[in-house]
């Protein structure tokens, strides 16, 4: 496993303390999982995502990943509704060890309230509630 320093943690997202990530692009927010819970899980095998059309409620579970070690759920770091699924993800679930912040965002949702994202953690908020875990 990767140590703290050694993460990508990319600028342009959001992180909340499940180590999800939103990135508001247009009016659509876009969702995935952090590097460090990638690097946590180790090979990711198979995700579990929602149907185009569901809505959630901040905070509430939309999906799981299972990885080679274990099965850990998602939760929505905005409540919305799910207008888009990377459904690539079903015949390459790895892309989510490979691209956390790319090719493996998970899905995209139409925010009830943008400024929901103003609540999520910056890159450098993320790396100190990081730096708790270890402790």
């Amino acid at each position: 496993m990767k140590e703290i320093h050694e993460l990508n943690l990319a600028e342009d997202v959001r992180y909340t303390q499940d180590h999800e990530w939103a990135r508001l692009e247009g009016d659509t927010v876009v969702v995935g999982i952090s590097d460090f819970a990638q690097d946590q899980l180790g090979e990711v095998v198979y995700v579990e995502l929602p149907q185009v059309g569901d809505t959630f409620d901040k905070g509430e579970e939309f999906g799981s990943v299972e990885s080679v070690k274990a099965v850990s759920e998602l939760y929505m770091p905005v409540s919305g509704e799910v207008v888009a699924v990377n459904e690539e993800l079903e015949g390459a679930p790895d892309l989510v060890n490979k691209e956390p912040y790319g090719a493996g965002w998970m899905i995209r949702v139409k925010p009830e309230d943008p400024a929901q994202m103003d609540s999520l953690l910056d890159k450098d908020a993320y790396l100190e509630h990081l730096k708790g875990l270890e402790s």
